[in-house]
């Protein structure tokens, strides 16, 4: 899918969709079936191709069994939306999890290089502090060497401060701070001509956060810090018209957020023009 803001088009690039039972798992508080899509989001501003998140990766080794040893067309997804790895010049990363920087590297020759050589990497320099100082399982130490430390060593991660009014990256590109799922965790919006688009990251995981944004995930760091963000951020964006896109909800993974009693929902902003969100193409 893509979507309109403004004079941006931001492209969906689809991975998989993960297993029903990772909602049970991500979403204890939840019932009924979750499910959870892995994909990213790219587009253009201002003649620079723009990259937010790289998703699980092909050919890794993780303790997920959804996870391990993927074998998908990812990067042909993307260059048919007209980023090919070579062609992409800034990768935006909300934080760094597996499920976020897999396909920061590939491998060539047995050996993880970056997939992007040519492309600044950002993510905040709160996130990286936070992981250099934790006692990292052996599972989170091999998602560091093979799909961070690589890019790290290239010169190509860039920690970048973001105060409480965010980070500004590229014009009309801002990194939110949204913390409690990981302590440096970022959203990430857009603006064209008067209208916003904000990628959530891991703020959201799921719709059904947004009807109770008391549900939080089993692996966020700080709950409590994690749910009081979402709060202040869904309050932000309801009735705004902002397009809210969830980084793991399925489709149609998208829409505006309208207030509805005491939480929120999205509406299919195909049915309407307000605040100049578009069909989808």
């Amino acid at each position: 899918m893509t979507w309109t803001i403004g004079e941006v088009d931001v492209h969906r690039i689809d991975e998989i969709e993960l297993p029903a039972a990772t909602g049970s798992w991500l979403l204890p508080g939840a019932t009924g079936e979750i499910r959870l899509h892995s994909h990213s989001f790219a587009f253009e501003k201002e003649g620079t191709k723009i990259l937010v998140d790289t998703g699980i990766g092909n050919g890794k080794t993780r303790a997920n069994p959804a996870w391990h040893d993927l074998d998908t067309g990812y990067l042909d997804a993307l260059a048919a939306a007209g980023f090919a790895p070579d062609e992409v010049d800034l990768v935006l990363l909300t934080h760094l999890h597996a499920d976020h920087v897999g396909w920061n590297t590939r491998e060539q020759d047995g050996v993880w290089v970056p997939t992007f050589a040519s492309a600044r990497h950002v993510t905040a320099r709160a996130e990286r502090e936070f992981w250099a100082g934790y006692d990292m399982d052996g599972p989170r130490r091999q998602m560091f060497e093979d799909s961070v430390l690589p890019v790290e060593r290239a010169g190509l991660l860039d920690l970048v401060d973001v105060p409480a009014d965010g980070a500004e990256i590229v014009p009309g590109v801002r990194l939110l701070p949204t913390p409690g799922h990981t302590p440096g965790h970022v959203s990430v919006e857009v603006s064209s001509r008067g209208e916003t688009a904000l990628i959530t990251g891991d703020a959201v995981h799921h719709p059904v956060q947004l009807a109770h944004p008391e549900i939080g995930a089993s692996v966020d760091i700080d709950p409590a810090e994690a749910e009081k963000t979402r709060r202040r951020l869904l309050a932000g964006l309801a009735d705004s018209g902002t397009l809210v896109l969830g980084t793991h909800f399925t489709p149609p993974t998208g829409g505006r957020l309208v207030s509805q009693g005491s939480g929120y929902r999205l509406a299919d902003f195909r049915t309407g023009e307000r605040a100049g969100l578009r069909r989808p193409r």
